[in-house]
């Protein structure tokens, strides 16, 4: 790290922290591909039963223009812990696999590394997916450097990618479980149940591994209360309910949504069980709890064909476009005293904002090489406005996007991802683009791109500004 960046990030942690009976422990439950639609407290008519989602709803505030920075998971997950775009690195859209190399850069500001330099313990229980190690193929026979504990986790305990990715194994901080020397043929069949073949530890089994993680995080949360006096941070990114599609048992036939929809029952149980941990011991009343996804549901048309469910509500499009289904998510935000219960925000916002928002509430001034393109939503648990009036999105194939107030303009032909059209080159004389009024058009259904030259050039000038500039955030 710079001598100037250890500087500024020094100075930005500075300020002696709050007492630590006042501060809140922070439980960041990220989905793995849940839909807008999946949860009854978006979209009534889903055909999925999520109790524990609904109440947590309506226990504190859910927001219903909250967006994913990308349609995908690794650059999403990368902005979460970050406050910055993605393509701002050296992934500038896509997915890492189960074997790539460390993706944050060395001495960058995470939400883990501020916390913990607040006097937070800090835990990350789920789907890394941000690479592992300084080489690439990641070894596993041998420690795993940088890992989560060198970006600002005190612990961690998962798996390196998505649940479809080789290697299946556990890592617990810097080395793998067990290692992965049977292999797998992987799956393909029936829709959802799918997997990649590849190398597997000889315990691991892929129907377990939700399981695996709701007691390693429970488990975290009866440790951390036996210290009730440091406050903590649970990042608990599931690996579930993205493919594969592996519900147990005594959850299969709960919804009507096929194996999916019960696999998000699941999902919800999980985050039930979660919810009464904290309760169970004491936590509860100064926890806030954030329950969100990474991207918008993989649910195709031929999924609406054979199930009445739609995952994504009214959005147009699935998981991985730039069209609104790919990255307009549930969040939910319970926080005991400050959060008002029942209130719907309807913010713009992003989930790059959770490092402005956790530095507000512990009164960090971040540094201007932090959380670039972070913005505090913590007045929006209030029922006031916050503070982000842009947000900038991509789609797997790295299509832009920049939405506005009601505008949206997305720099390209198609989905820019899995629906169909993906890519349309345009003819002489017709839109390069697409350009949404998403308040009079939620359907992105009437392009003016050719009849709003201005707010098209308008969008295109704010989005080089914010690329240029190499940050949204004013510094």
């Amino acid at each position: 790290m710079s001598n100037r960046r250890q500087f500024l990030q020094a100075a930005a942690a500075s300020a002696l922290p709050l007492k630590a009976a006042t501060r809140p422990n922070i439980v960041y439950v990220l989905c793995d591909d849940l839909g807008w639609g999946d949860l009854r407290c978006y979209n009534k008519d889903s055909q999925i039963p999520t109790p524990n989602a609904d109440k947590l709803a309506a226990q504190g505030v859910r927001f219903t223009d909250m967006h994913s920075p990308s349609s995908v998971c690794t650059p999403t997950r990368y902005g979460i812990l970050t406050g910055r775009y993605c393509w701002r690195s050296r992934l500038k859209s896509g997915v890492l696999n189960g074997y790539s190399k460390n993706l944050i850069e060395p001495g960058r500001m995470t939400v883990a590394s501020l916390l913990r330099s607040r006097g937070y313990h800090t835990g990350c229980v789920g789907k890394w997916h941000l690479g592992l190690g300084d080489q690439e193929p990641a070894d596993y026979s041998k420690p795993l450097r940088p890992n989560p504990n060198d970006h600002g986790f005190d612990y961690f305990y998962g798996i390196p990618a998505s649940l479809d990715m080789a290697p299946y194994l556990y890592v617990e901080n810097d080395r793998a479980v067990e290692q992965a020397t049977d292999q797998t043929p992987g799956r393909n069949q029936p829709r959802g149940v799918f997997w990649r073949e590849g190398p597997m530890a000889p315990s691991f089994k892929i129907e377990e591994v939700l399981p695996v993680l709701a007691r390693q995080a429970t488990g975290y949360l009866r440790e951390r209360a036996r210290e009730a006096s440091k406050p903590f941070f649970l990042y608990l990114p599931l690996t579930g309910p993205h493919t594969p599609w592996v519900p147990l048992k005594q959850f299969q036939g709960k919804s009507k949504g096929g194996i999916y929809g019960d696999f998000v029952v699941q999902v919800d149980e999980l985050l039930g069980q979660v919810l009464r941990t904290l309760e169970e011991q004491k936590l509860g009343s100064n926890t806030m709890v954030v329950f969100t996804s990474d991207n918008g549901a993989h649910w195709t048309p031929e999924d609406k064909a054979k199930f009445p469910h739609r995952a994504n509500a009214h959005w147009r499009g699935m998981k991985a476009d730039i069209w609104e289904a790919g990255h307009r998510i549930p969040f939910i935000v319970r926080y005991p005293g400050k959060a008002k219960a029942g209130v719907v925000s309807t913010q713009l916002s992003c989930l790059t904002d959770l490092l402005a928002t956790v530095a507000e509430m512990d009164g960090v001034k971040l540094a201007a090489d932090a959380g670039e393109d972070s913005f505090s939503w913590l007045p929006c648990l209030e029922g006031k406005a916050g503070s982000r009036d842009a947000v900038v999105h991509h789609s797997s194939q790295g299509m832009f996007s920049i939405r506005k107030g009601d505008w949206k303009l997305e720099l390209g032909l198609g989905s820019g991802g899995f629906s169909e059209p993906r890519k349309l080159e345009a003819k002489p004389g017709e839109a390069e683009g697409q350009l949404y009024n998403l308040a009079q058009d939620p359907g992105e259904e009437n392009n003016l791109y050719l009849k709003q030259p201005e707010m098209v050039k308008n969008l295109s000038g704010l989005l080089e500004r914010y690329q240029k500039e190499g940050r949204s955030r004013p510094a």
